[in-house]
């Protein structure tokens, strides 16, 4: 069965034939009557309003859209407060930090990086593998030398903080762990606050990124969703953008990023594909849900006319909206109530 006659009849999608008119699939770069786009971002949690403001003024000072997302993904890389990313992000069993991130531009071009060290801007070296390798994905310690031979520079990445949280997690290891299944979520257990950040610019051009230290006490080794494309971000530069926060697992078992940019080319909107990917996550995962009430995932997405939606499995999920001079922190639509 071709492509697009796939995309027609099947109930996975179930919203009606893609129709270019409802759509919006533009000549390249412009709207309709030769308008150029407004920027809009968008971005995953409450920390996306600081991404937000920084990919902003990357567009302003001229910058595209995958200099925006680079730049605005690489200030929560750095922040040591934010530890479900980056420098400061939570380690694995072994209390090691490790992180994953993946990077996606209008062209198809993309780069990922999963389980690596030692290096805090996992998304920059995610940018540096789509660019200076024919690869795709790089992972441990071969990420790492990669990185190395590129002129970043290693640090430890664990801080105080991060250190005696994983001593209280050890100290209070019990049957109910990695090895075994569910686990609680709160601040500092079970945590999957990945930054997703989307970026329209000026010329039309959609590019996203994702960035996260991955589920805290994770299994040595664990790569989640965020560096698998189609998974933790996708991007098609004639129809829009998704990415993804929660347990990556879930995720990656529907491929969820990818599943919202295809409704949209369908002729969802935004927050319709959003809501399909959740529907899709719960039905997959149902008897999980019931047993574990910390199970969360979401997904942010945007199409080529600025229009953003987002949505959830549960409450709680929030994530920032820039444009047109404001910068809104917006409760998401959550599918799920126990």
């Amino acid at each position: 069965m071709r492509r697009r006659e796939f995309i027609k009849n099947s109930s996975m999608i179930g919203v009606g034939a893609y129709t270019a008119s409802k759509l919006g699939i533009l000549e390249l770069n412009k709207f309709p009557g030769g308008k150029m786009a407004s920027p809009v971002i968008i971005s995953t949690w409450n920390f996306g309003t600081k991404a937000n403001e920084v990919a902003w003024k990357a567009l302003s000072a001229g910058s595209n859209s995958l200099d925006a997302v680079e730049q605005g993904i690489r200030m929560i890389e750095e922040d040591p407060n934010i530890m479900s990313v980056g420098y400061g992000g939570l380690p694995d069993e072994l209390m090691d930090v490790t992180l994953d991130a993946s990077i996606m531009d209008w062209r198809g071009n993309c780069g990922a990086v999963g389980a690596l060290p030692k290096i805090v801007h996992a998304v920059s070296v995610a940018r540096t593998v789509m660019e200076r390798s024919k690869h795709v994905m790089l992972v441990g310690e071969g990420a790492y030398e990669f990185a190395l031979a590129h002129g970043f520079k290693p640090t430890d990445l664990l801080t105080d903080k991060a250190r005696e949280a994983w001593l209280k997690w050890k100290d209070n290891l019990g049957p109910d762990n990695n090895w075994l299944g569910p686990h609680d979520m709160n601040d500092l257990d079970g945590n999957h606050d990945t930054i997703g950040l989307l970026v329209l610019d000026s010329k039309a051009h959609l590019s996203g990124g994702v960035s996260t230290s991955g589920l805290s006490w994770k299994i040595h080794g664990r790569v989640g969703d965020s560096p698998i494309i189609g998974a933790g971000v996708y991007v098609d530069g004639k129809v829009g953008a998704a990415a993804s926060t929660g347990v990556g697992e879930a995720n990656m078992r529907i491929v969820g990023s990818h599943l919202v940019v295809e409704s949209m080319k369908a002729g969802a909107s935004p927050q319709e594909a959003c809501e399909i990917a959740i529907r899709r996550a719960i039905e997959v995962h149902s008897k999980v849900l019931k047993k574990d009430k910390s199970f969360q995932l979401a997904y942010i997405g945007i199409d080529v006319r600025g229009e953003v939606g987002g949505a959830a499995i549960r409450k709680g999920f929030q994530y920032a909206v820039r444009k047109e001079g404001t910068n809104k922190l917006i409760d998401s639509k959550f599918l799920y109530n126990d």
